[in-house]
């Protein structure tokens, strides 16, 4: 035979020198949850090993993902319900919970980059994305509620706004916000591709932050879609994105690729909370080697087209790159 596709596969330094696509902890973000109290970890039984921190433990946890070459972190925060209401007011507050966690961070952890969530869900006492008024989640008056979020959260001096709501023209109305505030370099994160998706469990267990009526189907996309997707791509870019973020991530391999066909903005991939116990779940039976699929897991989102991936696996996967 002439040709022997396997010669290239030979030793480990040939398929090193031959690989196409490869990981390193610069290209992580960890997802992770913020709570009030003092050294404080709440663990989240859904998410093995994943626990809600108080910004002392935030902090330290961060330094060590910093140490390992972790790129970023993106907070999530566990609000009190008697701070819930359907407008969310507690997201502007300056000392809120989430606000306090990223003046600390930026304190303690100077360089690392600092991604927030904007949307309501984690401060509603609906449980939504957007407002909700007789049963429907009404989009136009949301946005100035989201656009006063971003704000808050940079004064407090993030680096990165993530609006995950959905919501349509989103992007435009927190571009503006943030630039007539004066922070023209906050970037914005864009969740341009979010499916309603029953991968996201766990994550609504860690905030409790279950709708309490219906679903998010009527914003969040559908997984049947992906034509809709290059719609989604192509507003969002309009409107001042300055990365796209496809959420889920494995289902949707073939979205992030269309994305990166379709744009030549930086792409996140988001390896969700349901992803990731499934992998958890299935080592503690014995059924998989959980750090050699988390690996091929996170390798499959950047073969796909994915610049960052965000994952509560950030820590171990940068862990095992180090050795």
């Amino acid at each position: 035979m002439i040709n022997r596709p396997r010669r290239n596969r030979l030793t480990p330094r040939i398929r090193a020198l031959v690989g196409e696509t490869t990981i390193q902890p610069k290209n992580l973000v960890w997802p992770t949850f913020v709570q009030e109290g003092k050294s404080q970890r709440t663990p989240i039984v859904s998410m093995p090993g994943i626990s809600r921190l108080s910004i002392d433990q935030l902090v330290a946890d961060s330094k060590k993902a910093f140490d390992l070459g972790v790129a970023a972190v993106a907070l999530f925060p566990a609000i009190d319900d008697s701070l819930k209401n359907p407008e969310g007011k507690e997201s502007v507050n300056p000392d809120g919970l989430l606000q306090r966690a990223v003046k600390e961070l930026k304190k303690e952890v100077p360089e690392l980059v600092v991604i927030t969530d904007v949307a309501l869900d984690p401060y509603s006492s609906d449980g939504h994305d957007g407002l909700v008024q007789n049963g429907q989640i009404l989009n136009d008056e949301t946005l100035p509620l989201l656009a006063a979020m971003a704000v808050a959260q940079a004064k407090a001096g993030v680096d990165v706004v993530a609006p995950s709501d959905m919501m349509d023209g989103r992007i435009e109305a927190i571009r503006w916000a943030l630039d007539e505030a004066g922070f023209e370099n906050v970037l914005i994160c864009s969740y341009c591709a979010k499916y309603a998706s029953a991968f996201y469990g766990p994550f609504r267990d860690a905030l409790e932050s279950t709708p309490k009526e219906g679903d998010k189907k009527t914003y969040q996309m559908d997984p049947a879609n992906t034509r809709e997707a290059i719609r989604e791509i192509h507003l969002d870019e309009e409107e001042g994105a300055d990365w796209l973020l496809i959420k889920p991530g494995l289902p949707y391999l073939d979205v992030i690729r269309l994305t990166r066909e379709h744009s030549e903005l930086p792409i996140a991939a988001y390896h969700v909370s349901g992803e990731y116990a499934m992998l958890k779940a299935a080592a503690e039976k014995g059924w998989l080697d959980y750090e050699s699929c988390l690996m091929e897991s996170l390798l499959s989102m950047r073969r796909a087209g994915a610049d960052m991936i965000f994952t509560y696996g950030a820590i171990e996967a940068a862990s095992l790159l180090q050795q």
